[in-house]
């Protein structure tokens, strides 16, 4: 039997205009170009690419802050238009990239984990305080941390609030927004073990957008990788890491760095120009940094291919 999907990207595209000065007008900007995404549930979805690639764009659609230009995002099989925004946020929440900034300093651990039950006007004051107790306790921190600000706390004490003020509605889809990367090293795999026991023990299903490939592998069941605005492959994380199809994939895992200091640092060949999206290059758009591009490439967008649940757009694979 199909496993129903919690969040679904139906063709997304998200095109911005971008005054380029008083006499040249505007150009668009295309941040999510035609996407389409299926996350089931209680699994876990890694979305990785570099930085301006359209994950953050895509993640903001998702949550039902930006709106699509095009396409649908479906919760549950039903159309984000049917749903208010106080709907969307009770099925799903984000956790940020940045502890520090994402939490009020004005305000307590207390009044900032128990927000979305005030907004929502969840319960009463007495069934707050319980609440808020019992996420404290979920997350790992003590309940005497409650009354403290989040100066007071560390930042892996920070993130964890966060995941706590995240949590407290029970939504069925938490997007992670590189939420290790702000951390140290040493606290970073606590937080990310802490996700996945909350995620067996509460039935979450996550969509985890990182950089870290490290940390994609570790916590994702399925890969989905992310260039200027496109998934270019999309596969199981055990094949994908195995034997990645797309060139760009093939850059981005060779750029990991490995403790063998023989080896040195990784050369990506990716170059260090990232490509303009106001003026994307024709044909495929990895195409001016891949070493293996052919005639075509320059020509015409590669449609995806698909063998054995394992897509890649490359012309490579559809000769």
């Amino acid at each position: 039997m199909k496993q129903e999907n919690a969040l679904e990207a139906v063709n997304v595209s998200c095109v911005f205009r971008i005054n380029q000065g008083l006499l040249k007008g505007s150009k668009p900007l295309v941040a999510v170009n035609g996407v389409s995404l299926q996350i089931q549930k209680g699994k876990v979805v890694g979305l990785v690419g570099e930085s301006g690639c359209g994950k953050s764009t895509l993640a903001n659609i998702l949550l039902g802050l930006q709106r699509p230009t095009s396409g649908d995002v479906l919760y549950s099989g039903k159309t984000a238009t049917g749903f208010s925004n106080r709907h969307i946020a009770r099925r799903i929440q984000p956790i940020f990239q940045d502890p520090y900034s994402s939490l009020n300093v004005t305000k307590t651990v207390k009044s900032i984990i128990s927000l979305p039950l005030r907004i929502h006007k969840i319960g009463d004051a007495a069934s707050w305080d319980s609440k808020v107790n019992e996420m404290l306790d979920l997350v790992g921190l003590p309940k005497r941390v409650a009354e403290s600000y989040p100066s007071q706390l560390s930042g892996g004490q920070r993130q964890r609030v966060a995941i706590a003020r995240a949590l407290i509605m029970r939504p069925e889809v938490v997007i992670c927004d590189e939420p290790t990367s702000a951390l140290d090293v040493s606290v970073q795999s606590q937080i990310l073990n802490l996700l996945q026991d909350l995620r067996l023990e509460l039935g979450l299903t996550y969509l985890m957008i990182s950089h870290n490939l490290a940390v994609v592998e570790h916590m994702a069941d399925r890969v989905a990788v992310m260039y200027l605005g496109r998934i270019v492959e999309e596969a199981e994380s055990a094949v994908l890491f195995k034997e990645p199809k797309h060139p760009y994939t093939r850059a981005l895992l060779s750029s990991v760095l490995t403790p063998d200091p023989r080896l040195g640092v990784p050369d990506t060949q990716l170059g260090t120009i990232f490509p303009n999206p106001i003026d994307p290059p024709t044909g495929c758009s990895f195409h001016p940094r891949c070493a293996s591009r052919i005639d075509i490439c320059s020509q015409k967008m590669p449609a995806p291919h698909l063998e054995k649940q394992h897509m890649a757009e490359c012309h490579l694979f559809s000769k």
